[in-house]
């Protein structure tokens, strides 16, 4: 498991070249973790890959765990942005749609499994006084689901049932990329999990 060296937060980037940079550590951080254990990724090849000084990938990620947690924190972004579709336009119920949401976020995922376990792992050890993109992707995870159910106003017991979809999502992720499941299997208990947690959900 990577550990949190320093407890402190990454810088943000403030420019346009900055922005620039920092995607790239982030790309070239998720090409290594599809070539390699989370274990075997090296901070020092993240930065040659990036075309960064070491100095610079620590400003921004003082860790690893910071580093894949942003990681994560950036895929759900992307997803999100080339996704939005209300689900009145498919024709969905909520349930359904927020469902048809999480099999695609999870199919894409899984397609490259040592980077998915980088993420997830990284993102299960962050605590979240030391690493703030752990609590953004909470907060981009209710974003992206609610958008898939063309939900505007959620109430508390919307974001409390979806906090606990967004665990046992993670669970299930988890456990078919240790081989426990199949993708087929995983799907099918998303899918269970939604019709069981999601019966009251306002829409």
């Amino acid at each position: 498991m990577p550990r949190i060296g320093v407890a402190r937060d990454g810088a943000e980037p403030s420019s346009a070249d900055q922005r620039e940079r920092h995607v790239r550590i982030l790309d070239a951080a998720a090409h290594l973790a599809t070539e390699h254990d989370l274990a075997h990724v090296q901070m020092t090849e993240v930065a040659k890959r990036a075309g960064v000084a070491i100095g610079t990938l620590y400003r921004y990620f003082p860790s690893k765990t910071h580093l894949f947690v942003g990681v994560m924190l950036h895929r759900l972004e992307r997803f999100a942005g080339y996704r939005r579709n209300p689900a009145p336009d498919r024709g969905l119920s909520a349930q359904d749609a927020i469902c048809e949401a999480l099999i695609e976020m999870t199919r894409e995922l899984v397609a490259r499994p040592t980077l998915a376990l980088a993420m997830l792992q990284s993102n299960s050890t962050a605590a979240a006084g030391a690493v703030p993109d752990a609590v953004k992707i909470e907060e981009q995870f209710q974003s992206i689901v609610l958008d898939a159910a063309g939900i505007t106003d959620p109430t508390d017991a919307d974001r409390d049932v979806l906090r606990l979809l967004s665990m046992l999502w993670y669970g299930v992720i988890i456990a078919h990329l240790n081989g426990r499941s199949s993708l087929e299997e995983a799907e099918s208990d998303i899918r269970r999990s939604c019709r069981l947690l999601l019966v009251n959900l306002a829409a």
